[in-house]
């Protein structure tokens, strides 16, 4: 047991959002400190509900574009030794609205704080790629290698990912994880930020159809969150022995492809929901398909995803039967 004066401390930015706050909560039940910060951009605060009372975690409400903000942390807590950078402008269509604002949060803050933790000592920078870094792809499975500058970008939400994973990844402890598709507990379905796994389970669980965009034949890469924060802490090698963090660019999903329609017939199984699927046009834009390679991340690091789409299904679902989910 550590030393409560001498507590490893942990600075999570975005702590009150989906990942965040159950990074977070592992990281505290770790016994580590944890310090977040989050400007509820489009983080919740009742989602730290479990842990905000904890003597270990401290939270700010805060820009990450503020200027020098790990300095006056770190001045704060000098205990901070690891930064995970979760927070970002996380939607598509509000990217492609307001592109300088999501290069100057998504990039331009995202460099200066690397260059703030190499200055000030942190031992890991872990930082929140995406899938959207690889644009239109069609190779499948994606590997970390297929993104470049060359790369067609669907979005200013994909570009700035993937500008600000290439530096980070640049950076002595910089690591960048491109996640997949994430669901699980706390994820809102009534949030534009959501994915189709909350809004799935939402709408059977109110008993009303599943909408399917397009024909259902789309595939994607379904990481349950537990798993994801699983990654995070192999990245920062907390969890591995002996502890030493990665540095580079990894993708973090299943390695296993599942189409939205077969997505709605497990969630209606689970649900014992009658309602068939109601079909719409594709919306434009949508990529078809969309597969991690996992193997560089195992291979360097350990890390395995351990949690399957029925298991982590039930669990979300068991969640969602001890919370009354928004109207979607």
């Amino acid at each position: 047991m550590q030393n409560m004066r001498t507590k490893v401390g942990c600075l999570i930015t975005g702590a009150a959002g989906f990942v965040g706050s159950h990074l977070a909560e592992c990281l505290l039940a770790m016994n580590f400190q944890v310090v977040g910060i989050d400007n509820f951009f489009s983080g919740r605060r009742d989602n730290m509900r479990s842990f905000a009372d904890s003597r270990d975690f401290y939270f700010y409400e805060a820009s990450i574009t503020e200027r020098n903000l790990m300095r006056k942390l770190k001045r704060w807590h000098p205990e901070l030794r690891y930064c995970f950078h979760l927070a970002a402008v996380v939607s598509v269509p509000y990217s492609v609205e307001h592109e300088d604002e999501t290069m100057g949060i998504n990039l331009t803050a995202t460099q200066a704080l690397v260059k703030e933790s190499r200055e000030l000592d942190f031992t890991a920078f872990v930082f929140a790629g995406s899938a959207a870094e690889y644009g239109r792809d069609p190779r499948l499975p994606l590997k970390e290698d297929y993104a470049t500058a060359a790369t067609r970008h669907t979005s200013p939400y994909g570009r700035s990912k993937f500008l600000a994973s290439r530096d980070v990844a640049q950076s002595p402890n910089g690591i960048a994880l491109r996640c997949f598709n994430i669901y699980g507990p706390r994820q809102d379905p009534a949030s534009p930020y959501s994915g189709v796994v909350s809004r799935f389970l939402a709408a059977a669980l109110a008993g009303q159809s599943l909408t399917i965009l397009g024909d259902g034949q789309q595939t994607r890469d379904f990481i349950y969150v537990s798993d994801v924060v699983d990654a995070y802490l192999h990245a920062a090698g907390l969890n591995r022995r002996p502890a030493s963090p990665l540095n580079g660019v990894y993708n973090v999903g299943t390695g296993e492809a599942v189409s939205i329609l077969t997505l709605a017939r497990t969630t209606l199984q689970l649900t014992n929901g009658s309602e068939a699927p109601a079909f719409l046009p594709e919306r434009p834009g949508d990529i078809r398909h969309s597969l991690a390679d996992i193997e560089q991340f195992k291979a360097v690091s350990g890390w395995s995803p351990k949690v399957s789409l029925p298991l982590g299904l039930r669990k979300t679902l068991e969640w969602f039967g001890r919370h009354t989910p928004p109207e979607c």
